[in-house]
């Protein structure tokens, strides 16, 4: 693979991934309730702990999208969840 070598050097500097490799909480408010909901930057959805029900935080636009060394740098689990809410997304549009 062509990626190999400089692999080690995305994984340290890349941003477009930062988020995902060191995440943080972030509140999002949930849409069935108004409860404020703690959602971490490398999760595509959470349980709302009062109404119980799954709500998604808004994608912003990533370089996981096109990086052909995403998967490698981010982990295939988190890449494919997140891949999969893209798709759903636009699916439903």
């Amino acid at each position: 693979m062509v990626y190999n070598k400089s692999m080690s050097n995305l994984k340290q500097s890349c941003p477009g991934s930062r988020e995902i490799r060191s995440p943080y909480p972030e509140d999002i408010i949930c849409i069935f309730c108004g409860t404020t909901v703690e959602i971490w930057s490398d999760e595509v959805e959470t349980e709302c702990p009062e109404c119980h029900r799954m709500v998604n935080r808004e994608m912003k636009p990533t370089c996981i999208q096109w990086c052909p060394a995403a998967k490698e740098c981010i982990g295939a689990k988190k890449f494919e969840e997140i891949m999969k809410h893209l798709a759903d997304k636009d699916t439903n549009e």
